[in-house]
């Protein structure tokens, strides 16, 4: 059975491949080689795979190489338009930050104008009692003359019917120089009278004026108050967004600070224009209100400078890294991209609780803060602080390098609140309106 499948088979191959015989010759000798229908099938077969598995390999690698292309071109494109991106957030970053010098020009500019306002209100409080005390010098003054001038008043009637009488003098037995001293007497006691009258009317008419002048002052008074509660408004409400943007409890925030506060500058005391234990006057209430209003807005100055509401850089960067989960893992800080050895800045006054090679921060600086806030900037290439230091918002404090787990050139910033990392965007943008 098989003999017979092996001769069908022999005779299929030889209808397409006969047999055939290579001869080779040589100079002494002719030699050939048989070459059988079996041997031609399995030679075209080698020969048809090879051909075949070189068409495809050269069709897969000409189109990979046509998808690779087009790959690179794309991703040449994606990297043109995320540089154009990083430019105009760059762009956008450098406008944000000279709004925020602008912003703080203005406010230090009104706080200069909040310091001249209150100098000019306490002068025109003083001015004002100093007028009310000479109305009240000029009113006893009035009294006093009018009660003068009735009492001249009387003795000149009493003379006057003396005279006219006439007959209590005759009587007497006065002589005519006795009647010239009565005469001369009723002409001084005119005169008095005239005087009294007329010191009476100028007191009036300095009373007047006075009254004008305070009135002209409670308005120049009113105007004022109405310009610093303005002003207090103005810089408060955004300095109490800020810390609500923060996640901070501006209340909480300031009380902290007044306890430990010791310096100048600090809480302001009520004001006190009355020492008999009166009843607080409208001016002496709003006055204690915007005083109210300069002591919040001290201890936030005071505040804001104890929390990070600044960037750790000042020069030109781009943002390569937000806060977030990458991969299922937590990356607890923004990414702050710039060329090698850029400075780096602390964000806010502390104490530098860590300088040196941390695992894969590399080289780091710990910065702690007020509030339970730890501010750490990892990377460096160069350490400039050293621990127990104390730094202030805007110290240098290292430079931008590569060093621990980092694929490039960058600044790896992170917050810590009570020791768990927060987004630093959130004190960085929250700031972004004031300062």
């Amino acid at each position: 059975m098989r003999t017979r499948l092996a001769i069908k088979t022999h005779a299929l191959l030889e209808g397409f491949f006969p047999e055939r015989r290579l001869f080779l010759r040589s100079d002494s000798e002719t030699r050939f080689i048989r070459l059988r229908p079996e041997t031609q099938a399995i030679a075209f077969t080698g020969v048809s795979l090879l051909v075949g598995w070189t068409t495809i390999a050269t069709a897969v690698l000409l189109m990979d190489s046509i998808g690779a292309g087009n790959f690179r071109e794309q991703a040449r494109r994606e990297q043109i338009t995320y540089q154009q991106r990083l430019n105009a957030l760059s762009g956008e970053r450098d406008t944000r930050a000279a709004e925020a010098l602008a912003a703080q020009d203005r406010f230090n500019a009104a706080l200069r104008q909040i310091s001249v306002m209150q100098t000019e209100l306490l002068q025109s409080e003083t001015r004002r009692r100093e007028l009310e005390t000479g109305i009240d010098v000029i009113q006893a003054t009035l009294r006093d003359t009018m009660k003068a001038r009735q009492d001249v008043s009387d003795r000149l009637a009493s003379l006057q019917d003396s005279i006219e009488g006439g007959v209590p003098l005759a009587a007497a037995g006065h002589d005519d120089g006795q009647v010239g001293i009565l005469s001369d007497a009723l002409a001084r006691t005119a005169e008095e009278r005239d005087k009294v009258v007329a010191d009476a009317q100028l007191a009036l008419v300095r009373a007047a004026e006075m009254e004008a002048e305070i009135e002209l002052m409670e308005e120049k008074n009113d105007r004022i108050f109405r310009q610093l509660e303005e002003a207090m408004t103005v810089s408060v409400k955004p300095l109490d967004r800020m810390f609500e943007k923060a996640g901070m409890d501006p209340d909480r925030i300031l009380g902290q600070v007044r306890k430990g506060y010791s310096g100048q500058g600090g809480p302001l005391t009520p004001l006190s224009f009355s020492t008999r234990g009166e009843q607080p006057t409208e001016d002496m209430m709003r006055a204690n209100r915007i005083l109210n209003q300069m002591d919040r807005l001290n201890m936030y100055r005071i505040a804001a400078q104890k929390a990070p509401f600044a960037s750790p850089l000042k020069d030109a960067f781009r943002f390569t890294s937000g806060f977030g989960y990458r991969w299922g893992r937590l990356h607890a800080g923004t990414d702050f991209a710039a060329p090698h050895g850029t400075a780096i800045y602390a964000t806010a006054d502390g104490v530098v609780t860590h300088a040196g090679w941390s695992s894969g921060y590399g080289r780091l600086v710990k910065i702690q803060h007020e509030f339970g806030i730890e501010t750490r900037y990892a990377h460096q290439s160069k350490i400039r602080v050293k621990v127990g230091q104390r730094v202030s918002r805007g110290d240098r404090i290292g430079d931008m390098g590569n060093t621990g787990r980092s694929t490039g050139t960058h600044l790896h910033y992170e917050v810590r609140v009570g020791g768990k990392p927060v987004n630093p965007m959130t004190y960085i943008k929250a700031a972004n309106d004031v300062f």
